[in-house]
C-alpha cells in the first residue's frame, strides 16, 4: 500500500472513531430498582448518568414495563409534589442523579413481580444539541424495600 492510500485509511479510520466516540459519550453507573410485593404494578428505578456533551434524557423504556415515565420530587410550599417530566437535562461533564426524593423513574403496569436481586433492562434515548439520539442500554438491581 502506498503512503497516500495508507494515509487517507488512517483518516477514514480515526474519522470514524471520532463520530463514535461523539456518540457514545454518556455514562451510567449506580442503577437500581426496588422489588416488588405481590401483584404491585408499579416501582420506581434510579440511577446516575452523566453525558460527555450538553444533552437530554428524553425517554427511559423497559421490557419488563408497559411504560416507564421520568419523574422528578420538588417542595411545592410546604407539600412534597411528584410531577411527570417530558425531559431531563444532562449538561456536560455533570453527573444527574435519579434517587429517591428527587428525579426518579416509574416503572408502571409491571409485566411481573421484582424480586431482590432480579436485573431490570433499561433502555435510555439520549438528545444531543444536535437532535442525534442514541440509545444506552443498562441493567438496573432489583433491591428490597429498606436497602
Amino acid at each position: 500500500m502506498n503512503l497516500k492510500k495508507f494515509t487517507w485509511l488512517a483518516l477514514g479510520v480515526s474519522m470514524s472513531a471520532l463520530a463514535f466516540n461523539a456518540c457514545a459519550q454518556v455514562t451510567v453507573e449506580q442503577a437500581w430498582a426496588r422489588a416488588t410485593v405481590p401483584q404491585q404494578k408499579v416501582t420506581g428505578a434510579y440511577l446516575r448518568v452523566k453525558s460527555a456533551h450538553d444533552s437530554r434524557l428524553i425517554e427511559v423504556r423497559s421490557t419488563l414495563a408497559g411504560a416507564v415515565q421520568m419523574h422528578e420530587m420538588a417542595m411545592v410550599g410546604d407539600v412534597m409534589k411528584m410531577r411527570e417530566l417530558d425531559a431531563v437535562k444532562l449538561p456536560a461533564g455533570q453527573w444527574v442523579e435519579f434517587k429517591p426524593g428527587g428525579y426518579h423513574l416509574m416503572l408502571m403496569d409491571l409485566k411481573k413481580p421484582i424480586a431482590a436481586g432480579d436485573k431490570i433492562p433499561l433502555t435510555l434515548v439520549v438528545e444531543g444539541a444536535d437532535k442525534k439520539r442514541q440509545t444506552v442500554e443498562v441493567q438496573a438491581e432489583a433491591r428490597a424495600l429498606g436497602q
